[in-house]
């Protein structure tokens, strides 16, 4: 009898497991079928990569049934070849990587190679902010074709208005009408490549003219969502902004 007690409750705390589990996925109003796996790659120079990655990793893990692992490394400057790279299967384990990184002078060809090869096979990826000019002074383009755009340089920081141009995406549903970023900076966007598509566009208060600041981009056979929105704590601190993020990575991982 005693025994039959014991394995009765073993069973019902297993069964009360799963399904406490089943109830969080089923809150993962973005996305809840199965747990996707995602790398967040981040470090260098210019914003504060810690908590940015706290904020970010909780604030989705929160909208999307996905696991994170986060690799920070390369230091504070702008210079950097990290060691995750050199694994020519490095992204292998990984349903999606988030592109959170700055180094913008890292120049050697081959290196940002081993990158933009693995998300031209077909790794989907996530770009924010400082991504944009990641390996900006590189000669070659490989990383500007994968990210969708050319930016070498940012303007002032400001609250800046998001008008969205393609409402009915996925990645926009449920976005303002009009969103006012907390004060970020705002990229010089100088090429959009033939395969972007811009979903909304912030207005420069120099010069008024529009810049992409939400887009898509097909590169190879992956998907790439981004963003150059992302400098300041209070951005990741801000609601639609993380949301936009949590949509942006289910689309990328097809599963949106």
């Amino acid at each position: 009898m005693f025994l039959r007690l014991i394995t009765l409750f073993i069973l019902f705390t297993f069964h009360s497991s799963l399904f406490s589990e089943e109830v969080q996925n089923n809150k993962k109003e973005i996305y809840s079928g199965k747990k996707l796996k995602a790398l967040l790659i981040t470090g260098g120079c210019c914003h504060n990569y810690t908590f940015q990655s706290t904020a970010l990793t909780s604030g989705i893990e929160e909208k999307v049934n996905v696991e994170f692992t986060v690799v920070n490394e390369g230091g504070n400057g702008t210079k950097a070849k990290i060691a995750l790279y050199n694994d020519p299967d490095w992204a292998k384990p990984y349903d999606v990587i988030v592109h959170n990184e700055c180094f913008a002078g890292t120049l050697d060809p081959d290196y940002i190679k081993k990158i933009t090869n693995v998300h031209k096979s077909g790794k989907p990826a996530v770009v924010i902010h400082c991504a944009m000019h990641t390996y900006r002074s590189a000669q070659i383009d490989d990383w500007r074709k994968f990210l969708g755009v050319t930016s070498k340089r940012h303007e002032h920081k400001a609250q800046y208005p998001v008008i969205p141009v393609a409402k009915d995406h996925p990645i926009m549903k449920g976005f303002p009408n009009k969103w006012i970023t907390p004060k970020d900076e705002l990229y010089v966007i100088d090429k959009l490549w033939p395969k972007t598509k811009a979903l909304a566009y912030s207005v420069s208060e120099r010069t008024g003219k529009k810049h992409a600041v939400i887009w898509t981009n097909e590169f190879g056979s992956a998907r790439v969502f981004g963003t150059t929105y992302g400098h300041s704590d209070d951005t990741f601190k801000d609601q639609v902004f993380i949301d936009l993020l949590a949509r942006g990575l289910a689309w990328a991982a097809s599963k949106s």
